[in-house]
């Protein structure tokens, strides 16, 4: 079974998560923005939400993590949470 590692900023506007994006994309250390920024729990870990497999996270996070590249930051993601920046750090089929 695929399984896949990544980690995330879940902010609550489009807005804000592209500004966080091109951030990063500018040299800004994703895991320190995660600490900054980010509404979930996560963010006091990088964003790190550890290894799971498809269907443990919301369908939308899911088509992100089993699908695009890997290493590269992804977003924003909308999902009923709000608006991710996703980066896929590992995967496995």
């Amino acid at each position: 079974m695929a399984k896949a590692s990544a980690r995330h900023i879940l902010v609550k506007s489009e807005e804000e998560c592209s500004k966080i994006k091109k951030e990063i994309e500018e040299g800004a250390d994703f895991a320190e923005k995660a600490k900054a920024d980010s509404q979930c729990p996560s963010g006091a870990r990088g964003g790190d939400l550890g290894e799971f497999t498809p269907g443990q996270m919301v369908k939308e996070f899911d088509e992100v993590v089993f699908k695009d590249e890997v290493n590269k930051v992804h977003g924003p993601v909308k999902t009923q949470f709000g608006f991710h920046l996703i980066e896929i750090t590992n995967r496995s089929e």
